[in-house]
């Protein structure tokens, strides 16, 4: 059931395209604890990255977030590895390094509440945010 819901979320909450010379964002998400990206997810990776015009005016800034499941040092930790994921993802679709930020949160700043198992499931992911650079 829990599977069913991240995939659900994935399918209708995969591609954010804000308007023109804005961000743009995606979300992978992921199961408590871990920071394994299934093959789905990392095809919807490689659509959202090749569906972008001139990759290069931009700048890939990777958010990590968490749960509150366990605690802080854990969740950062647990954070780091779901980043670390996505940029190998990343790299391997030819996305150079030195384009891309990472900032994890962990458990701070969590976008939804987790006194829900819903807020928790949504709390689970890494955004991929694509900013324009500014020349």
């Amino acid at each position: 059931m829990k599977r069913l819901l991240v995939l659900l979320i994935l399918i209708f909450s995969c591609f954010e395209v804000l308007p023109q010379d804005s961000l743009i964002k995606m979300s992978i998400y992921f199961d408590g604890g871990r920071y394994y990206i299934d093959d789905l997810q990392v095809e919807k990776l490689q659509e959202f990255i090749q569906r972008v015009e001139r990759l290069e005016n931009y700048e890939v800034i990777i958010f990590s977030h968490t749960d509150n499941i366990g605690g802080r040092e854990y969740n950062l930790w647990l954070s780091r590895m779901r980043s670390m994921a996505v940029i190998e993802k990343l790299m391997e679709i030819d996305v150079p390094r030195e384009m891309i930020k990472i900032r994890d949160f962990g458990l701070s700043n969590p976008l939804y509440t987790n006194t829900s198992h819903n807020g928790r499931i949504m709390n689970r992911r890494v955004d991929v945010i694509l900013w324009p650079v500014v020349f």
